[in-house]
């Protein structure tokens, strides 16, 4: 008895030994191979918050998840919530977990070179995803040519004042948070328009901390005050912030008639222009920013290099980093049916309750 006892244990051990050499993946990932240097292909991700843009959650988070499993490779996906120091341990966590390509949308440059610098110190790759970090020296930059963004936005809001019937009018900027490049590249984009167009006067300028859109309300609301509500148009650089300023033009009963900008094409964006409050907004195919970033992340986790087909030059550093970018789409009541046929917004989320004749409209189908 005790014979087949021992030899009982014996075979359980050798099996445990056994289904340890398959190795399970890890509770975010998929089965991989091996990558270069004998490592396990794993990428991790940093997003950045849920207050500047729902998009992190609501759009790239599931689309990265979709192709890494798509790929079978492992990854963690985290987002920071808007806390620089928690950015930093997440990143730490990650390397310590195996992770052999970090993939970070930053809060800051400072924050996201340290990052950067710490991962490529280890011999991680990196991946700079929607917002260049300056002067951090990651190996891609995927993103959408932002400058073109900030341009569409500039021409979206001359079409709407013509549109009203201005030949002349007072405009504000609510630009993005001061540490995001990517909101000076917009705002290089939409000055760039509006600057040369003498008929228009800007009577205020003013970048949001962090993106925040209740700080949002209360600068636009300073700007109404200060020019006595004689404000014609509202360059604002997402549609949080546009949400925020259309809520300040509501209490003073001139939603609809002053024309407000948005970007991201985020579900509220959409309903403000079926509304007739938000004239425009700048869609960017996240699925496709999403895809091209985790094609690379792959290819460098299984120890590829991976080519790129653009450069975009570091402005504080001068290197050219290799980069894949691509190109927005301006969004009007004309086109919103874009992003729905596209899969990026859900037409039962959109045309919910009161907007449902609205999207009829509109032609959303």
């Amino acid at each position: 008895m005790r014979k087949r006892f021992v030899s009982l244990v014996a075979a359980v051990a050798a099996l445990t030994l056994i289904l340890a050499a398959c190795g399970g993946g890890d509770d975010n990932g998929g089965d991989s191979g091996a990558a270069s240097g004998g490592k396990t292909p794993k990428v991790g991700v940093i997003l950045p918050d849920t207050k500047s843009s729902a998009r992190w959650e609501t759009a790239d988070k599931p689309l990265l998840e979709a192709a890494f499993k798509a790929a079978g490779v492992q990854y963690d996906i985290q987002n920071a919530q808007g806390d620089k120091t928690q950015f930093q341990t997440i990143a730490d966590q990650m390397i310590t977990g195996g992770a052999n390509v970090l993939m970070i949308v930053n809060l800051d440059s400072g924050t996201g070179k340290a990052v950067l610098d710490k991962a490529k110190g280890q011999g991680v790759a990196t991946i700079d995803y929607d917002r260049l970090t300056l002067n951090g020296g990651a190996q891609y930059y995927v993103s959408f040519d932002n400058v073109a963004v900030g341009t569409l936005q500039g021409e979206g809001l001359a079409k709407c004042l013509e549109a009203k019937g201005k030949k002349s009018a007072n405009i504000v900027y609510l630009n993005g948070s001061p540490t995001d490049n990517n909101a000076t590249l917009f705002k290089q984009g939409y000055d760039g328009i509006l600057s040369k167009m003498s008929q228009y006067k800007k009577v205020a300028d003013q970048s949001v901390p962090d993106w925040d859109n209740q700080q949002a309300g209360t600068i636009f609301e300073q700007m109404y005050t200060k020019e006595n509500g004689k404000i014609d148009g509202v360059l604002a650089a997402n549609d949080g912030l546009g949400n925020a300023a259309i809520a300040i033009l509501k209490k003073n009963n001139a939603n609809g008639e002053v024309p407000v900008t948005g970007q991201d094409a985020t579900v509220q964006g959409l309903q403000n222009i079926l509304n007739g409050d938000q004239c425009m907004t700048v869609y960017k195919a996240v699925k496709k920013e999403a895809d091209a970033a985790a094609q690379l992340a792959v290819g460098l986790a299984k120890g590829e290099k991976p080519p790129a087909p653009q450069t975009i030059k570091d402005p504080e550093s001068g290197a050219d980093v290799p980069a894949v970018l691509l190109q927005p789409v301006a969004i009007t009541i004309d086109n919103v049916n874009d992003v729905v046929a596209d899969g990026y917004v859900k037409k039962d989320e959109l045309c919910a309750g009161s907007f449902a004749s609205k999207c009829a409209d509109a032609g959303v189908s």
